[in-house]
């Protein structure tokens, strides 16, 4: 197993127990949403000597965390799981330690870097024509949008800024939304 170079930001030890079964990888852990200037530093330092992962739950808390790194710590990587792969199996609140091993390395071989300073490939028009951002069914397309594409579920104007934080190109856009709409048809025809 080829140990990743950048280290993996995720919230708790559980998450970095789950994590280091399936790569190998060292871990920072914020210990919360409410991260520290202490650890904030130790993701700054850890970006310039070997880049940083930002890797949380699917959840408000995470995506928090993960808005909290990506505005003080610019530059960073992200891994996104879907919200269906971090369900618990007994009880508990949505989360990495709840992913299956594959899923985990399948989000960490599926990195997106922010590229801050990079000229819009998407306009809010283009969200608006493909029904992502109103309408009936807007939710459920940026849901599976989010899952083919894999950058997690964001409503209509998180959509827009990480489909351009991510440079995500109109032709990647397409094709996603082909395939949004072949799963409609499928579905109407059962």
């Amino acid at each position: 197993m080829n140990k990743i170079k950048e280290v993996i930001v995720v919230e708790g030890k559980d998450d970095t127990k789950r994590i280091k079964l399936a790569v190998n990888a060292d871990t920072l852990e914020t210990r919360g949403s409410a991260i520290s200037d202490e650890t904030l530093e130790q993701i700054a330092q850890l970006q310039e000597t070997r880049g940083v992962i930002v890797f949380t739950d699917p959840d408000f808390s995470g995506e928090k965390i993960r808005n909290i790194i990506t505005r003080e710590v610019p530059g960073v990587k992200h891994a996104f799981l879907n919200k269906k792969d971090a369900v618990p199996h007994t009880k508990g609140s949505l989360g990495v330690e709840h992913a299956s091993l594959d899923v985990i390395r399948e989000a960490l071989a599926h990195l997106y870097t922010e590229i801050t300073d990079g000229e819009p490939l998407i306009t809010r028009e283009d969200l608006m024509m493909l029904g992502l951002t109103s309408g009936p069914e807007a939710k459920k397309k940026r849901a599976l949008l989010g899952e083919i594409l894999k950058i997690g579920y964001t409503n209509g104007k998180q959509l827009y800024n990480r489909l351009n934080l991510f440079q995500i190109t109109p032709k990647q856009l397409e094709e996603a939304m082909l395939q949004i709409r072949k799963m409609g048809e499928n579905s109407s025809d059962k």
